[in-house]
């Protein structure tokens, strides 16, 4: 898999990557799917733009783990979801509903959950992020737990399961010391090394005729 360094922290800093790595396909009517505060809508003007998401300032409030994406089929030429289908117990079913109502491209990224527990579990932090055991019920938390290895292959598998084309496949990385890369890249292979470092993956889709 192809991998590009990018520093990515808040939600606003993953909204601009999104304005500008993607920008061939965001244009038309736009779904932004966990959109927060609805970066995008400011990024990008001129876009017929709807925000969806359970909390912050979004266009519609929608809770997917209990409703539907409430829009007709193929009703987006452009759908973007970053970091959300991993929240969602029904996962597979909100996939297939980024297709439903997508009429042409869809962008979508899940985290490497394996690398973001692995540093805690293996320094003996106590506290693993989203898969923790917090004294009060958490506000947010992960539901699924897997590799950049399944993520990626999660994708490539809904090609032919779904009337869909893959269009790009990629992981990002965050900025490091060209040294201590090149020699943990010497170390491991390359899925390996992806796994253990790299930060979440990227695609993009392309709903068929």
């Amino acid at each position: 898999m192809n991998r590009e360094i990018v520093s990515i922290g808040s939600r606003e800093e993953r909204s601009q990557f999104i304005a500008q790595r993607f920008a061939r396909y965001i244009n038309g009517r736009v779904l932004d799917v966990g959109c927060d505060r609805a970066h995008l809508k400011r990024l990008v003007p001129g876009l017929d733009y709807v925000g969806i998401d359970v909390g912050g300032t979004p266009d519609l409030v929608v809770n997917l783990e209990k409703e539907r994406i409430p829009f007709p089929d193929r009703d987006f030429d452009c759908v973007l979801c970053s970091d959300v289908l991993e929240h969602l117990d029904n996962l597979h079913l909100n996939f297939g509903e980024l297709i439903r109502v997508s009429r042409g491209h869809f962008v979508v990224s899940l985290p490497n959950n394996y690398a973001n527990a692995r540093k805690p579990v293996e320094r003996g932090r106590g506290s693993i992020g989203h898969y923790g055991l917090p004294v009060e019920p958490p506000v947010d938390r992960h539901k699924w737990f897997f590799s950049l290895s399944e993520a990626g292959a999660f994708f490539e598998g809904q090609v032919g399961r779904h009337p869909v084309e893959l269009v790009e496949l990629f992981c990002i990385e965050r900025p490091r010391n060209p040294l201590v890369r090149a020699v943990r890249s010497l170390r491991y292979s390359n899925e390996s090394y992806l796994n253990r470092y790299a930060h979440s993956v990227w695609a993009v889709f392309r709903r068929k005729a």
